[in-house]
């Protein structure tokens, strides 16, 4: 599924190839836009079905994902596994939090979900963000890797694993070709 997901994605404007700036400020050669694929109930759904497969007997009671893409992910394979869909939202201060009269703590296993993984952020502030209620996260899944590896605790599963390149702006092969650089 791997080679068709990557083709799917390309034909469908997801994954773009070219010389972009990233919201981190680096640059790469392939971006990865996250509303292209979530614009496709279809594609969404089997990428939701493989996450949902994939943690299938890990005995998750509730599915979480930070807005704004994982909320998407958290509904639909909540919605795929029979369980509650929770939303962690940005707090002011930093990190991630549980609002809007959401219940978790200890005793609950969390699956958590997101669109895109680049850097981490979100995913490691929504799993902070469980923690800090005494549950637990069984597991972390998301529709495209961009080669990250960071360490969530618990098992990560990417639907789609694409290495990206990604330099700082003086480091960049591509400014110095004159490639026109697109921002993201």
């Amino acid at each position: 599924m791997t080679e068709n997901l990557r083709n799917e994605l390309e034909q469908r404007g997801a994954m773009l190839e070219g010389h972009f700036q990233l919201a981190s400020g680096l640059h790469a050669d392939i971006y990865i836009e996250k509303f292209r694929i979530l614009q496709w109930p279809d594609l969404t759904g089997k990428l939701c079905a493989q996450i949902a497969n994939r943690f299938d007997g890990a005995e998750a009671n509730i599915v979480a994902g930070p807005t704004t893409g994982g909320v998407i992910l958290a509904f639909e394979v909540a919605r795929r596994m029979g369980l509650a869909a929770l939303i962690a939202e940005r707090k002011e201060t930093g990190g991630r939090e549980f609002r809007r009269g959401f219940q978790l703590g200890p005793g609950d296993r969390v699956l958590v979900v997101d669109d895109v993984l680049t850097t981490g952020g979100s995913i490691h502030d929504t799993v902070d963000a469980v923690r800090a209620q005494g549950a637990d996260v069984i597991g972390v899944g998301v529709m495209v890797n961009r080669g990250a590896s960071p360490d969530f605790g618990a098992p990560l599963h990417a639907c789609l694993e694409v290495k990206v390149g990604a330099w700082p702006p003086e480091d960049c092969a591509l400014c110095r070709e004159g490639i026109e650089l697109i921002i993201t």
